[in-house]
């Protein structure tokens, strides 16, 4: 079962950042990467609906014979907590490895979350947060045009457009004199730098592809399903949308230095055929 695949799943392309961590954590291990393309985002929409969604792309990942998922996505992270219980595989969210590590980062005690508004609204990484160190003083905002913008290209540092978005949904929280913020969505780290420069060098930016990757590492560790051999794993990629769109984009996610080729799947058919 240790040569078997890590799946990992997001509501779009997002989730490559934590892919590109997982190949840097464990070049050894095989992975599986789908993103639901044709119903990105998650994030604006009902809870019934997002935990439908997880629990078709968990299947998917269940029929290619996965040994862990890893939903790297903060919107699924937050409110598909079931999932931890009702997959026959270990399960992992970027919630409480990300919570976990700002609990380290922060210096003086303040907190900032930014996410999509599901995320935001669930107070997930707060609850986390405040479980961990009740006397941290937590801060959080919804920033649901930064999903659009990193999928549709916008995503330098000097580009007016980014800067202005980051300015309008950072400067309340920038006032509370944060020295961390977490990435709460595994698209966020696209834009780090936009949002650094904004800030300024004193606040830490903690973020869930990462902390995620590691994470799943001890997870592996600890129940003796890491892949041993020398071998470099290989890496599949599945889209419910184009491949074309897919393509498009994944040089800004995995970095162009990374091989890959994706293929479409019809979730919504899938879904009816694994029920």
């Amino acid at each position: 079962m240790s040569e078997q695949a890590i799946g990992v799943f997001d509501s779009g392309l997002g989730g490559l950042t934590a892919v590109k961590e997982l190949i840097k954590v464990l070049p050894q291990e095989n992975i599986i990467y789908f993103g639901d393309t044709a119903r990105v985002p998650y994030g604006t929409r009902s809870d019934k609906t997002i935990k439908m969604y997880a629990h078709q792309d968990a299947d998917f990942l269940l029929s290619k014979g996965v040994k862990l998922i890893i939903a790297a996505c903060g919107t699924v992270s937050s409110v598909a907590s079931e999932l931890y219980d009702e997959l026959p595989v270990p399960f992992t969210g970027v919630v409480i490895p990300t919570a976990s590590a700002a609990v380290k980062a922060t210096r003086n005690g303040k907190i900032g979350i930014i996410g999509t508004p599901a995320t935001v609204n669930s107070s997930s990484y707060k609850k986390e947060i405040l479980r961990q160190n009740e006397r941290i003083t937590v801060f959080q905002q919804a920033c649901p045009l930064f999903v659009p913008l990193v999928e549709n290209g916008f995503i330098s540092a000097d580009d007016p457009i980014v800067k202005l978005t980051v300015e309008r949904y950072l400067s309340e929280m920038k006032k509370e004199n944060i020295d961390t913020l977490i990435l709460g969505c595994t698209h966020f780290p696209i834009i780090a730098k936009a949002i650094s420069d904004y800030l300024g060098r004193g606040v830490t930016l903690i973020d869930s592809g990462k902390e995620t990757a590691l994470y799943a590492a001890n997870i592996l560790g600890n129940a003796g399903l890491l892949n041993t051999s020398n071998t470099i794993g290989s890496c599949k990629y599945y889209v419910s949308d184009t491949v074309e769109g897919f393509r498009k984009t994944a040089d800004v996610f995995l970095g162009k230095s990374v091989e890959y080729e994706a293929a479409h799947i019809n979730i919504d058919k899938l879904a009816k055929s694994l029920k």
